[in-house]
């Protein structure tokens, strides 16, 4: 008996159908994909231009978390003029030098950081006061490429859209100053039980020391490193002069 011939397999091309649905459902989910991209871009770049306006008072997403794990925040909203210029002065000259020479990234610290990474060296901090309000606006904490590469355009659009005094002005109001402890007015009556407009030079130097690391730096209880480093600052803060001109004057 003739064994009856191998039938083959029919061959799929590449328009059949089931080829054609392959391929919209992955067009589909990249359409997708990229849009979402697109509207979540777009968010810090709206929300920048809203929080334009004084009566404005933004939340950081470090709020928002204390918020959704019920622990809560102090935070007291206060305008600029109503926190004392040497707070101001003292976080500028420890935070950020160049802040109002700048267009929202300092180019020679970054710089500086790209050098000591390409020789496998530490690298030193070189977030600027716009970068730090835009990473506490809208992004995470800890140390990351991926978020320093997300901060530096967001600072310099912010840059270009605020002021630099609004600029400072939400910063001071949001940047952390110890556990649930938002903005300087709650930084100052929390750590010495005044408000942010009667602050000393010696009281913002030490608030302004404690900002790299609010957590286990206590202005109102310095160790020794702590008043060290105040001290620096505060000599800084009685010069800092046009450093601090684009807000204080």
């Amino acid at each position: 008996m003739a064994a009856e011939p191998m039938r083959a397999e029919p061959i799929q091309h590449r328009d059949d159908p089931v080829s054609r649905s392959r391929r919209w459902n992955t067009r589909r989910v990249l359409r997708r994909a990229v849009l979402v991209a697109i509207v979540l871009a777009a968010i810090p770049l709206v929300l920048t231009l809203l929080y334009f306006p004084s009566f404005v008072h933004p939340v950081s997403t470090l709020m928002v978390k204390d918020l959704a794990t019920f622990q809560g925040y102090d935070r007291r909203w206060v305008g600029i003029e109503e926190i004392a210029p040497v707070l101001v002065q003292s976080v500028i000259m420890s935070e950020d030098g160049q802040f109002c020479r700048h267009h929202g990234i300092d180019l020679g610290e970054m710089r500086g950081v790209v050098e000591d990474a390409l020789k496998g060296e530490s690298t030193r901090g070189a977030s600027t006061i716009p970068m730090q309000m835009v990473k506490n606006l809208y992004l995470w904490q800890g140390r990351s490429f991926i978020r320093k590469g997300m901060e530096a355009p967001l600072a310099v659009y912010a840059d270009l859209v605020l002021p630099k005094r609004r600029i400072m002005e939400i910063y001071l109001n949001i940047v952390e100053w110890g556990p649930g402890i938002y903005g300087a007015e709650a930084a100052a009556q929390h750590h010495f039980g005044i408000s942010a407009s009667r602050l000393t030079r010696r009281q913002a130097a030490l608030l302004a020391v404690a900002l790299p690391n609010p957590i286990t730096r206590n202005p109102s209880k310095p160790g020794p490193g702590l008043r060290r480093l105040a001290s620096v600052v505060e000599r800084r803060a009685s010069r800092s002069g046009a450093y601090v001109g684009c807000v204080l004057n």
